[in-house]
């Protein structure tokens, strides 16, 4: 009885996630009325509320564990404030945004308690953190009219935090990720993204002049350089990444662009003879099965999870996604493959879309040259670690440790996301007229 109720469960939370997804894009359809764009997102919290109720009561029925249903009255409750969080603060804002934020992280929370409860209720931790967090970001945006003038401030900070990983910090899987403050680690790199943003477009709101222009790639490459040298290669590439597209944007000039991308593949090249641990994740891109019982056993898992689940799924619990090495953060997009299936996982993808498409046409609407600047340099840090995380573990692009944005395990990547997408948010109300721009 039981088996027979994770197999229909498979393909309900498919069929609701599939509908949600479907919604994200049909909401946003020039010509759709006021009306019907709201009971769609009245439709997409609901399904948000059924899959988490599903897969939680599966959970339950396949182990019998009570905590699973202790904690998915809690992830119900937080969820919900912070649903009702996003409408107060942001009453201006886009209700699909804050609906998508919201179905990651509860499909994470979900992933996340089949792979392992008590990180799940860590995770809901930061979570309840990151809500807070976001809280403030109306009072920045609307108050802090100084913002576009700390550029000094900006890259200061944030290449401080990097050196402080390079010299202190805690090497994993050949990278120096993490600095350790208590009982909580953090990643500073994942904060210094957001603050990196801010500072090229506060120089390129200022001017997009010659002189103007070194300066900022000067300071854009020292940052790679400096995870360069931590070997955090996954985050140099979002970094470089988000540069090239935004002196694109500012200039106008394809030749920044395609400089750019020269230097970052000359860049790979070299890292690849210098970095021992680069040129293992090449050779585990390359032929995972010839090393898999060393480098490439990681990406094997993860190709074989997402095989194994097909179209369909195993189903939660059915699956052995415990076999991958480090499933829970950088490569939960298997687990989730595995066992909620691959029409599932195309639905989630869906969703970082609509999310990415969200960010670029606020982007484009908005007049005020830093703030536009910020949301295409958000929305690209955003759309490259998804491309980057997916990537690696489809074996698209070799596997560079980066997380999934709001589904992985991690408290630092999930506050800083939430805070981008509040950001987001934020500059939505100003394009909406309702929070206060103070430069057209």
């Amino acid at each position: 009885m039981v088996h027979l109720l994770i197999e229909i469960s498979r393909f309900t939370m498919i069929i609701w996630f599939a509908i949600y997804a479907y919604d994200c894009f049909a909401a946003l359809r020039s010509g759709v009325s006021e009306k019907a764009a709201k009971r769609r997102y009245h439709r997409q919290t609901s399904f948000m509320y059924l899959i988490v109720l599903n897969g939680f009561l599966v959970l339950y029925l396949a182990t019998e564990e009570k905590n699973y249903l202790y904690f998915c009255a809690m992830v119900l409750v937080v969820l919900t404030i912070c649903v009702l969080v996003f409408k107060k603060i942001y009453s201006h804002g886009s209700t699909s945004l804050a609906n998508n934020m919201c179905m990651l992280l509860a499909v994470g929370l979900l992933i996340l308690a089949r792979l392992d409860l008590d990180k799940a209720y860590r995770q809901l931790f930061f979570v309840v953190a990151g809500v807070l967090v976001t809280a403030l970001v109306p009072l920045l945006i609307r108050k802090m009219t100084f913002l576009p003038k700390l550029s000094v401030f900006y890259a200061a900070v944030g290449i401080l935090g990097l050196l402080l990983v390079l010299v202190t910090g805690s090497t994993v899987y050949g990278a120096k990720l993490n600095i350790t403050i208590g009982s909580f680690t953090v990643q500073p790199s994942e904060f210094v993204k957001i603050l990196f943003v801010f500072f090229v477009a506060s120089m390129f709101a200022a001017s997009t002049e010659l002189k103007q222009l070194l300066i900022t790639t000067a300071v854009a490459l020292l940052h790679v350089l400096i995870l360069a040298a931590s070997r955090d290669l996954g985050s140099a590439g979002i970094f470089l990444i988000t540069y090239l597209i935004m002196i694109y944007v500012a200039t106008g000039r394809l030749s920044y662009l395609l400089g750019g991308i020269g230097f970052g593949a000359l860049a790979l090249v070299l890292s690849y003879f210098l970095f021992s641990h680069v040129k293992t994740r090449v050779i585990a891109w390359l032929d995972p099965l010839s090393v898999i019982d060393s480098a490439g056993y990681q990406v094997s898992q993860s190709l074989f999870a997402i095989g194994t689940g097909g179209w369909f799924g195993s189903g939660l619990t059915l699956g052995s996604p415990s076999k991958i090495p480090v499933v829970e953060s950088d490569f939960v997009f298997s687990a989730i493959s595995e066992e909620l299936g691959g029409v599932f996982a195309l639905c989630l993808i869906f969703v970082c879309i609509c999310c990415f498409l969200m960010f670029f046409n606020i982007a484009m609407q908005l007049k005020d040259p830093f703030y536009k600047m910020v949301a295409l340099g958000l929305g690209t840090v955003y759309a490259s670690q998804v491309f980057i995380t997916i990537g690696g573990v489809t074996k698209f692009i070799p596997s560079t440790g980066v997380t999934l944005p709001l589904v992985s395990y991690g408290g630092s990547s999930l506050i800083s996301t939430m805070f981008l997408f509040a950001v987001i948010q934020g500059l939505y109300e100003i394009n909406q007229g309702g929070g206060r721009e103070d430069v057209s």
